[in-house]
C-alpha cells in the first residue's frame, strides 16, 4: 500500500534529527563553497567551458565511485564510513582555504580541489542515504528522504546568497573558510551516533564481489532499471540550468555575485516549496505523472532563463525549476530505498547516482561546450527540448507505483544437515528442486518459474535452468549452481518477504506427497579429492 507517513514525522527520531540538523550546517558551508568556486573561476579563465566544469568537477567522482562507495556501505559500519569521509573533505577544504588565501589557484588547480571534494561526497552519500533506513522505520522512509532534500534546499535558498555576500566583501578563499569550518557539528553528531552493529553468521563480501552482487541485484529489477533510465535523462537534461547560472548572471542579466547567489537561492525556495508539496502530490498523482510535471517544468524555467533580460523573472522561472528539481529527485530516491532489501540497499542507491550525477556532470560538459559554440540562450532552449524528450521516453518506461514491497528477510531457511563435513569455501555446489506438475497447470507453473529464475539470479544463483522428465513428463526440475557453500547460504537468506508469494504459489501447484524434494549437491571431478573436503571438521562459516 502506497505510504501515507507526514514529511515531518522522521524528526520524531533523536538520531536521525540530531544528524539532520548537523547536514544543515554541512550543506550550508557547502553551498557557500560551491559559490565561491563558481565565481573564483570567473575570475581566473575567461572560458565558458571551464565554468561548466566546476559542477562536472564535483559530479563526476559521485559517478566514477559511487558503486564501490555503495558496496562498502553494505559490508562496514556506515558511520565509520561517513566519518571517514568527513574528516577527509574537512581536509581538502582548509588547503583549498589556504590556496585560495595565497592566490596559488590556477584553474586546472580548483577544478583538482572541487574533484577531491567530489570524491569525499561519493563516499559519504551511499552511507548517509542507506542509513537513514536504520535511523527511521520503513514507514517513515519516505518523509525521511524528502526531508533530506528539505534540508539541503533550505541551505539552498541562503546559503547561495549569503555566500554571493562573503565572495563579494571578502574574496572566495573567506567562503572557502565556511566551508571548512562547517563540517565540524556533522562530524561531532555522527561521533554520538552508537548504531547497533548488524547480526550476521556470514563472512564478508570481498568488494568485487559486493559490487558485482549489486550490478547483478539491478540488471535483474525492472522497476529499478526504470528509476535508473529516467534520472539519467532528467541528470542530463537538467543540469544545463545550474551549469550554465553563472553565465545567465553575467551575460543575460548583467548581474555580479550577489545575482547568482539570489538565483540559486530562488532555486532553493522553489525546492522547498516542492518538498513541502510532496505528500499532497503522491496522493493524488502517479508517479509517473510527478516526473512528467517535473520534467515540464523544468523545459519552462529553462526557457525562461534563456529569453529574460530581468533578474527577477528569471528568479522566478528558477522558482520552478527547484521544486521540479526536489520532486524528480526525491521520488527516484524514495523508489529505490522502497524497491530494495536492506542488504543491497547502499549498491542500488549508489548505482542510482552514479547514473544521475553521471547524467549531471556530462550533461554540464555537454552544455558548456554547446554555450561556447552557440551562446548560453541557444543553449537553454536545447536543453528544454531534451527535457520534454524526458516525458516521451515515460510513454515506453512509466514509473513503477510509488508503493512498498514488504522486504524485510523471509527467515525460512533453515541450514540443512549434511553427511559431508565442508568448509564455507567448499564448491561449487549444485542445487536441484523436484517437483510434480499436472498437465493443466503447466503454463502457470512456467510462468511462475520466469519470475522464480529472476529472483534466483537477482539473489547470487548461476546457470538456472528447469528440465522436464521425458521418462515422466508430471516432473520438472530447477537447478542452479552456487560457487561455493557460504555463497549457497547467502543466496538463502536474501528472499524477502515478498518473494513467498512466488513460493507459496509454486508449492501450491506441486502434486507430490511431500514438498518439493531439493537436493544438495558438490561438484566434483573424477580428479583426487580437493583439500577442502574433510570428513571430521566442522563448518566453521567464520574463515
Amino acid at each position: 500500500m502506497p505510504y501515507t507517513s507526514s514529511t515531518l514525522a522522521p524528526l520524531r527520531h533523536e538520531t536521525y534529527r540530531t544528524i539532520w540538523f548537523a547536514s544543515l550546517a554541512s550543506n550550508f558551508g557547502g553551498l557557500i563553497q560551491a559559490v565561491g568556486a563558481a565565481w573564483m573561476m570567473t575570475t581566473i579563465t575567461a572560458s565558458e567551458n571551464m565554468v561548466a566544469l566546476v559542477q562536472t568537477s564535483t559530479a563526476l567522482p559521485i559517478m566514477l565511485f559511487s558503486l564501490v562507495s555503495g558496496a562498502l556501505a553494505d559490508s562496514f559500519d556506515r558511520r565509520r564510513v561517513m566519518l571517514t569521509a568527513q574528516y577527509f573533505m574537512l581536509a581538502v577544504s582548509a588547503l583549498l582555504s589556504v590556496s585560495a588565501y595565497f592566490n596559488w589557484l590556477s584553474p586546472w588547480l580548483l577544478l583538482f580541489f572541487t574533484f577531491l571534494i567530489g570524491c569525499g561526497t561519493a563516499l559519504n552519500n551511499p552511507s548517509w542515504q542507506a542509513s537513514v533506513g536504520d535511523m527511521v522505520p520503513r514507514s517513515d522512509l519516505p518523509g525521511a528522504v524528502t526531508l533530506n532534500s528539505v534540508g539541503f534546499n533550505i541551505t539552498r535558498s541562503v546559503g547561495p546568497a549569503i555566500g554571493g555576500v562573503i565572495v563579494a566583501a571578502a574574496g572566495a578563499a573567506a567562503a572557502f573558510a565556511v566551508n571548512t569550518l562547517s563540517y565540524f557539528a556533522l562530524i561531532y553528531a555522527l561521533i554520538r551516533w552508537k548504531p547497533a552493529p548488524p547480526a550476521s553468521t556470514l563472512p564478508r563480501e570481498t568488494l568485487g564481489s559486493a559490487v558485482f552482487a549489486g550490478l547483478r541485484y539491478v540488471s535483474m529489477s525492472p522497476n529499478l532499471q526504470k528509476v535508473l533510465l529516467r534520472g539519467l535523462i532528467f541528470g542530463i537534461s537538467a543540469s544545463s540550468i545550474l551549469a550554465l547560472l553563472p553565465i545567465v548572471a553575467i551575460d543575460l542579466v548583467v548581474g555580479g555575485p550577489l545575482t547568482y547567489g539570489l538565483m540559486l537561492g530562488s532555486f532553493g525556495i522553489g525546492a522547498i516549496g516542492g518538498a513541502m508539496l510532496n505528500d499532497q502530490l503522491r496522493e493524488r498523482f502517479s508517479s509517473e505523472t510527478i516526473v512528467r510535471i517535473s520534467f515540464a517544468g523544468f523545459a519552462l524555467s529553462a526557457a525562461i532563463a534563456s529569453f529574460s533580460p530581468i533578474a527577477a523573472l528569471t528568479c522566478a522561472g528558477l522558482v520552478i525549476s527547484g521544486a521540479c528539481w526536489v520532486l524528480a529527485l526525491s521520488l527516484f530516491n524514495t523508489i529505490v530505498q522502497l524497491s530494495t532489501p536492506r542488504w543491497v540497499v547502499g549498491r542500488a542507491l549508489s548505482l542510482y547516482q552514479t547514473v544521475t550525477f553521471g547524467g549531471i556532470a556530462g550533461g554540464s560538459w555537454l552544455w558548456g561546450v554547446a554555450a561556447d559554440r552557440y551562446g548560453v540562450s541557444d543553449t537553454l532552449l536545447i536543453s528544454a527540448v531534451v527535457m520534454l524528450f524526458g516525458i516521451v521516453v515515460g510513454l515506453r518506461f512509466a514509473m513503477p507505483a510509488f508503493a512498498s514491497l514488504n522486504l524485510d528477510p523471509l527467515n525460512r531457511f533453515i541450514e540443512p544437515a549434511l553427511g559431508l563435513d565442508i568448509t564455507p569455501r567448499s564448491g561449487p555446489i549444485v542445487v536441484q528442486i523436484d517437483y510434480e506438475i499436472a498437465d493443466a497447470d503447466v503454463h502457470e507453473f512456467l510462468a511462475l518459474m520466469g519470475e522464480r529464475r529472476r529472483i534466483r539470479i537477482r539473489d547470487g544463483a548461476r546457470n538456472w535452468a528447469l528440465m522436464r522428465d521425458l521418462e515422466k513428463p508430471g516432473r520438472w526440475t530447477e537447478t542452479y549452481h552456487t560457487p561455493t557453500w557460504v555463497e549457497y547460504i547467502r543466496h538463502n537468506q536474501r528472499r524477502t518477504q515478498a518473494d513467498a508469494e512466488n513460493i507459496e504459489r509454486l508449492r501450491a501447484l506441486h502434486h507430490g506427497e511431500q514438498l518439493p524434494q531439493v537436493h544438495r549437491l558438490i561438484e566434483r571431478q573424477a580428479i583426487p579429492p580437493d583439500s577442502d573436503v574433510f570428513y571430521k571438521t566442522p563448518i566453521d562459516l567464520h574463515h
